[in-house]
């Protein structure tokens, strides 16, 4: 049985009215596919990167007010903001492949 620890979480929040953040949930897991990204090999062992949806990550400012979708990568802890499907390409390119922050969404 794998750890928890052995997969990266990708927590999607699904709580807007337009439904964007099934629409970044759905751009990230064909990115991650596209990238070849769906395992990383992090720290000399091999993490799976799990694309999942959830409810409520209690940033509503960020979600139901904003143009798009937080975001939390886990275990990691990062927080993204108004995230749309667009940006999924830079998330899964420069967070999760080059291991850099994409500092235009991140929230502190």
């Amino acid at each position: 049985m794998k750890s928890a620890d052995s997969v990266i979480r990708l927590f999607v929040c699904t709580a807007q009215k337009d439904e964007v953040g099934k629409d970044v949930a759905k751009a990230l897991k064909i990115e991650l596919k596209k990238q070849g990204l769906k395992k990383l090999l992090t720290g000399g062992s091999t993490r799976k990167v799990r694309v999942q949806t959830c409810n409520c990550l209690d940033l509503c400012k960020q979600c139901k007010k904003g143009p798009g979708a937080a975001l939390i990568i886990h275990p990691e802890g990062t927080v993204y903001g108004n995230v749309r499907p667009r940006d999924a390409a830079d998330i899964v390119h420069e967070h999760l492949g080059e291991g850099r922050v994409v500092e235009r969404l991140r929230l502190d």
